[in-house]
């Protein structure tokens, strides 16, 4: 069956009279089991529930690789963001050294932060944890709000004895909060089995103006390029458990990065829109971005509270039907289509970190462990992978052009 288009969302109206009181978490709401309204803004800032767990998180939030510079960061804290993502890997540990130095400088109170672990084969229950006392050190502190498994891209992973038996010993300590996961590939198997185990509190994916049909299925191209999305069902099924939805890739472009001056609305730019985009799906509770200037400052922190014009939602169907052709959603069909065992989403990853965001550092890295982990055989050329992919992206040209740029 097709996927039907949806039609745009009603962005939620802000509590009357602009603004209410806003704690750090909602046990500041009257009643104990009282549901907490959807959003709250205070100072210019809206705040969302984060699922089942008891903070509050500033609609933006900041991804931390990189981090702004010091004076920047406290910028953007003072201006309502509450909510910091980073990982033990990111800077070398030197984004969470540079986030402890701040909590220590602003208050713990004003900042909730997650931070991550990977889970290779090799690992044990006790390199988990000691991953994890490695961040804590870091930032300095003794309890994470939230300890995410990073890029979790199996379901196996989210139910491994290591993992879980990592997971019930720091519990114990006082390590964490709450546990969530991030998910770059296979979103449908990682995030659906993540909700229905009842063991996670929040996801974090990838989600986009991009997201416009799910993997797999019959496709059809709509009007309205941003009615319907694979994504969403998920987020429904994940909003309907009570697990927090955080939502990461949100100014994601497609293939090489255009020149996006002209995709303005008035005085909107396109990654403003895109983050309204975002925010317009009630269930998202926070959108992480990157911000590395005053000015991408003003602009993202002005996507929140604010809801999406028809001219600017006319904007992205534009910006989506000139640019998608070669955006990689993650499904991962074409890795699993594979006969040579080419792990064709980390590659296209690797690509859009060079192409897209500027990142040719990170990109080249990227690639390399890939290369190490023998997950970049030769292409056979078959063209399975393009077969598979229910986007029509020409998987096949962009893994030689990520040999001819990255290896």
């Amino acid at each position: 069956m097709k996927p039907k288009p949806q039609g745009r969302r009603t962005f939620i109206k802000a509590i009357a009279g602009g603004a209410v009181a806003l704690g750090s978490s909602l046990a500041g709401w009257p009643g104990e089991r009282q549901t907490p309204p959807p959003r709250v803004v205070k100072d210019g800032m809206a705040y969302r529930p984060l699922g089942r767990t008891e903070i509050l998180v500033s609609e933006i939030s900041l991804g931390s690789s990189p981090l702004p510079d010091p004076d920047l960061l406290r910028a953007i804290i003072d201006r309502g963001v509450n909510y910091i993502d980073t990982s033990h890997n990111y800077d070398n540990g030197n984004a969470e050294r540079q986030i402890g130095r701040l909590l220590k400088d602003v208050g713990r109170d004003k900042v909730h932060f997650s931070t991550k672990f990977h889970v290779e084969p090799r690992d044990t229950t006790a390199s988990i944890m000691a991953s994890v006392h490695g961040s804590l050190r870091r930032l300095d502190l003794e309890t994470i709000d939230v300890l995410m498994i990073h890029g979790a891209e199996t379901a196996a992973v989210l139910i491994d004895d290591r993992v879980l038996e990592a997971y019930e010993r720091l519990k114990k300590e006082g390590a964490f909060r709450f546990r969530g996961l991030s998910c770059h590939a296979n979103q449908d198997e990682v995030v659906r089995r993540a909700v229905e185990c009842g063991l996670y509190d929040m996801v974090q994916v990838g989600y986009n103006v991009f997201d416009i049909q799910g993997s797999g299925g019959e496709i059809e191209t709509y009007p309205d390029y941003l009615g319907t999305s694979g994504l969403r069902a998920l987020i429904e099924l994940a909003h309907s458990k009570g697990v927090g939805v955080v939502a990461m890739k949100t100014l994601k472009v497609g293939g090489l990065r255009q020149d996006l001056a002209k995709y303005r609305t008035g005085a909107v730019s396109i990654c403003q829109a895109m983050l309204k985009w975002v925010l317009a799906d009630e269930r998202v509770a926070s959108a992480v971005t990157e911000i590395l200037n005053r000015q991408q400052m003003e602009e993202d922190l002005g996507a929140a509270g604010a809801g999406l014009a028809a001219s600017e939602r006319a904007t992205l169907d534009r910006y989506v039907r000139e640019n998608g052709v070669d955006y990689c959603h993650s499904c991962a069909a074409c890795r699993k289509a594979c006969p040579a065992g080419i792990d064709t989403t980390a590659v296209l990853r690797a690509l859009a970190y060079h192409e897209s965001y500027g990142k040719a550092d990170r990109a080249k890295e990227t690639y390399a462990s890939l290369l190490g982990e023998g997950r970049v055989p030769a292409c056979r050329d078959c063209g399975a992978c393009e077969k598979a992919c229910p986007y029509g992206v020409a998987v096949r040209t962009r893994i030689r052009k990520a040999a001819s740029l990255l290896a």
